[in-house]
């Protein structure tokens, strides 16, 4: 074991950088260079600034990040940087319209991305997450997030509701 200080940007002696083709090689505290690994988060949705596991291609934990929001800054800005291309969950602004006569709903919303339609399922797709936030999982099992409920409309807190 060496004494040398660990890099900046570093957790516990391990960094992350992008090769010459933009995958991220994780640098363990050897000095060996594991390439094209990924993070993941612990608790995406409930805590999104949480723990973070990064794993190689085949799923093996390499290094473990307790606090994405404890990180060193450069560790961090790199973690988020990845997470932004390889995370889609939009958030709803606005619920246009919920069709629900019977299962499954169509919902028309207003997202961070733009208005969209979509189907649910059944009942069971629409949940709290806490006090304050929602999810809605569409029928191909895409994530929308409701940061805020409160924030919504009249219009949208009562459709919401209905679910909840």
């Amino acid at each position: 074991m060496t004494n040398a200080p660990a890099a900046a940007g570093s957790l516990n002696g391990v960094s992350l950088r992008r090769d010459a083709w933009g995958r991220l090689v994780l640098v363990d505290v050897a000095g060996a260079e594991h390439v094209d690994v990924s993070p993941v988060r612990a608790f995406p949705l409930t805590d999104p600034l949480g723990g973070v596991a990064i794993v190689d291609e085949n799923g093996a934990e390499l290094a473990w990040v307790p606090r994405l929001d404890a990180a060193p800054a450069t560790l961090r800005a790199q973690l988020e940087a990845a997470f932004a291309e390889i995370e889609f969950v939009p958030r709803i602004v606005r619920i246009h319209r919920v069709h629900s006569a019977t299962e499954p709903s169509q919902w028309d919303v207003e997202t961070d991305r733009g208005r969209t339609q979509f189907v649910v399922k059944n009942d069971d797709d629409v949940r709290r997450l806490d006090a304050r936030r929602a999810i809605v999982v569409d029928s191909h099992g895409i994530r929308y997030v409701i940061d805020d409920t409160r924030a919504l409309d009249a219009y949208s807190r009562r459709a919401l509701e209905r679910f909840l």
